[in-house]
């Protein structure tokens, strides 16, 4: 793909943002707000996930006795005490 292919594709990448969120009818300050708050709400939510779903994962792990470094000695112990 040469460049110029390249640029008329993101220019209509962009002009299908513009359509889809309805911000085309916006003055360019009210976009510039918008596309703030936006990029704003999505770093938020990668960051978050990024810090709080391996916890999540590893204590969903914990708490079906799975064990998240050694799967079946780990396992197997518990499943002996439980039932022994």
């Amino acid at each position: 793909m040469d460049m110029k292919n390249m640029r008329e594709y993101m220019g209509w990448l962009y002009y299908q943002y513009l359509l889809i969120t309805g911000i085309y009818v916006l003055e360019p300050w009210e976009q510039s707000i918008f596309n703030t708050l936006l990029f704003t709400m999505v770093a938020m939510v990668i960051y978050t996930s990024y810090v709080f779903v391996p916890i999540h994962v590893r204590l969903a792990l914990e708490f079906c006795m799975i064990s998240p470094i050694s799967y079946g000695h780990f396992f197997a112990i518990n499943v002996l005490v439980i039932t022994g």
